[in-house]
């Protein structure tokens, strides 16, 4: 059984200089985990918080140890040597965390194919490409887990009509997880996915959705939930034994609920109202951990708690 800390082992995490990705990393470092910033922020960004340095800085006052490395991840050369300064520097690598993600959720006719091209380029193809070059330092490591920031692949016409170039981007990568799954499970090496319920109050979301500044952007915020929601839920993931759980697509609440978790008001920005639930939640998901009331998506859905 494999102990539930992350101390002394080595995560590799793209796009961990903010938001979701450094949550994880932060979770990690309170346990005493190397961990390698793989990020492309190094100078402060003028709308978005957070540089590799920073995170690093994080880290290391957490009681971690971390190595900021400039990666651009759609760069194979840079994800190549970034993975291999990872394994010098720390002896090896235990953890891949595919986190790294571009949004742009406009319809076909607004969409330009440099924003669908980005898109694909990280959040597919550079999962599949970081995967691949974690994975001989991974098979090595005596609890492997390669984790995507990706929902479970559903074949509903509404995921795609709504936002087609971003769903495709985003769905490849659970494929990759599906398929790596299958082809590593002999050897040990768990890949799943993990996604949250409900939206996440990120920089990153407000931007990439348009939101930012505006009295809806501000509004919906009140209705997300913060990104240590699902640092913990990956933190509970990435220190189960990777031989028993593999080629899964979960929801954060509900890995929690699992590992014990009764109270989610913590993780509310705004405990006095629901939270919101994300457009990537399947039919069958599972259900609601006792006590926790969701808003839909609808139009005028957040109308009565203005």
């Amino acid at each position: 059984m494999a102990a539930k800390s992350l101390a002394g082992k080595t995560l590799f995490i793209t796009g961990a200089s903010r938001g979701i990705g450094l949550a994880i990393a932060l979770r990690a470092a309170r346990d005493g985990a190397n961990v390698a910033i793989a990020a492309k922020t190094a100078e402060p960004h003028p709308k978005l918080p957070g540089t590799i340095f920073t995170a690093a800085e994080e880290i290391e006052r957490l009681g971690g140890k971390a190595l900021p490395l400039l990666v651009d991840v759609r760069d194979e050369a840079a994800v190549s040597d970034a993975v291999a300064q990872t394994a010098a520097r720390f002896g090896g690598i235990d953890v891949c965390v595919n986190n790294a993600s571009a949004l742009n959720v406009q319809g076909t006719l607004d969409i330009t194919m440099k924003a669908f091209d980005l898109m694909q380029q990280v959040n597919e193809r550079a999962t599949f490409m970081t995967s691949k070059y974690c994975l001989p330092w991974l098979l090595k490591s005596a609890n492997p887990h390669v984790l995507a920031i990706a929902p479970k692949p559903v074949m509903d016409p509404a995921w795609y009509g709504e936002h087609i170039a971003y769903s495709l981007a985003k769905l490849g990568m659970s494929l990759t997880m599906m398929g790596l799954a299958h082809e590593f499970r002999e050897q040990g090496v768990a890949a799943n996915c993990l996604w949250p319920r409900t939206i996440i109050g990120t920089a990153a979301i407000e931007f990439g959705s348009g939101l930012k500044g505006t009295d809806d952007g501000a509004r919906r915020l009140r209705h997300a939930r913060r990104p240590e929601i699902m640092a913990d839920a990956a933190h509970a993931i990435l220190t189960s034994p990777s031989r028993e759980l593999t080629g899964q697509f979960l929801l954060d609440d509900d890995v929690l609920a699992r590992a014990g978790v009764t109270d989610f008001s913590a993780y509310q920005i705004d405990p006095s109202v629901p939270a919101q639930i994300d457009s990537f939640i399947w039919d069958d998901a599972p259900p609601l951990p006792a006590g926790v009331r969701l808003v839909g998506r609808e139009p005028g859905a957040l109308d009565a708690f203005d």
